[in-house]
């Protein structure tokens, strides 16, 4: 199969609340009982919201509403109809509605849409026991992408979710050796069409989405500009726009001080920033780096850390100078459009989920 999809994206809290159950429980059910393709539940390191309280892992008085991130994908037809009900579950936290194409079952060549070109977000989904050669299938699957010249790959790990309609959470007591995994790769349109066929065959069941990004930055070098989006599309609907820095966990904000991530969403909570979110992988690379993660025995942690910031375009704007300090010497940063957003919290509420509509134009940098 090879059509377009709708990824539904929530960012909320993880003692969030509906009809006497957690959030968290509610969305994924609801992706179960309409038998989305691939669902996933992640728990973040850390972020905050429209209310700008912080919610982090590294104080103990603050790590028992760590922020979540429930992922859902499937066809237009499956996703639409069940928007409405999202929505109203959804009081406190972040959801967006974003346009991506599906492609399942035998991977053969594939011809890109033409938004797809200049850079492409390869997102694989797949189960944590899934192995290839005797090693995980995730492991393999970032060491190909990197030999095939893919600008970057992560691994999430999630604690709940769905891989071919096919439901999955982790437990207590459980080694939960088939909970989802999630893999994030970014690249331009060529290295990634190059790369798919030979991750179709790495996988039993191959399940991947397309979405169109621009890759910013890399290392501290500036490879096209920030998008000048605008407010609205030629109907008059609002337009979004994501930021997503990834680094090491131990990469440092300017090279020094804090932990990148965590500088970053400081400075950002300071600047009245509408939230961000990090989440915390347990493989990747990025670049020319070695893949790096949690290994046994070691005394520092080495995991790569998404932070992602969506907000309208002239936020986006305002918030650059920020994200291009944090990442002079280290991360990659992507941008792309979000046509669907919806913000809420007690008595506020921002954005509404009807999908704009716009092309964006290709202008990356010239070479220096």
């Amino acid at each position: 199969m090879n059509e377009d999809c709708l990824k539904v994206t929530t960012y909320f809290g993880e003692r969030d609340r509906e009809n006497g159950r957690y959030l968290a429980d509610e969305l994924l059910d609801l992706f179960e009982r309409n038998a989305l393709q691939a669902s996933i539940l992640l728990r973040g390191a850390e972020g905050f919201g429209i209310k700008h309280r912080l919610q982090t892992q590294r104080l103990l008085s603050l790590s028992e509403d760590l922020p979540l991130v429930a992922i859902g994908v499937d066809s237009r037809s499956r996703v639409e109809p069940i928007i409405d009900e999202i929505r109203q579950r959804f009081h406190n936290g972040l959801l967006t509605v974003e346009r991506s194409r599906m492609l399942t079952g035998r991977i053969g060549a594939v011809e890109l849409p033409h938004d797809l070109h200049e850079a492409t977000k390869l997102t694989i989904y797949c189960g944590r026991a899934e192995r290839v050669y005797g090693k995980s299938a995730a492991g393999a699957i970032v060491d190909l992408l990197q030999r095939q010249g893919v600008t970057g790959a992560t691994v999430f790990l999630g604690v709940d979710g769905m891989t071919h309609g096919l439901r999955q959470r982790a437990r207590f007591f459980s080694r939960n050796v088939d909970v989802p995994l999630m893999i994030v790769s970014v690249g331009t349109g060529d290295t990634v069409t190059e790369a798919l066929p030979k991750i179709g065959s790495l996988l039993d069941r191959p399940l991947f989405t397309l979405e169109s990004i621009r890759v910013l930055k890399r290392d501290g070098e500036q490879l096209a500009d920030l998008d000048h989006v605008p407010e609205r599309d030629e109907e008059g609907l609002q337009l979004w726009q994501k930021l997503m820095i990834y680094a090491s966990e131990q990469a440092r904000f300017n090279g020094h001080g804090h932990p990148l991530y965590v500088e970053l969403i400081r400075r950002l909570r300071q600047t009245n920033a509408s939230g961000a979110t990090a989440l915390r992988g347990i493989w990747g690379y990025h670049g020319d780096h070695r893949p790096h993660g949690d290994r046994l025995f070691s005394l520092r942690r080495h995991v790569p850390v998404v932070t992602v910031i969506i907000d309208r375009p002239e936020e986006i704007q305002r918030l650059w100078p920020i994200v291009d300090q944090a990442t002079s010497a280290t991360g990659l940063v992507t941008s792309e459009l979000v046509p669907a957003f919806r913000a809420a919290a007690a008595g506020v509420e921002h954005g509404r989920l009807k999908l704009a509509q716009h092309t964006r134009k290709h202008h990356p940098r010239p070479p220096a």
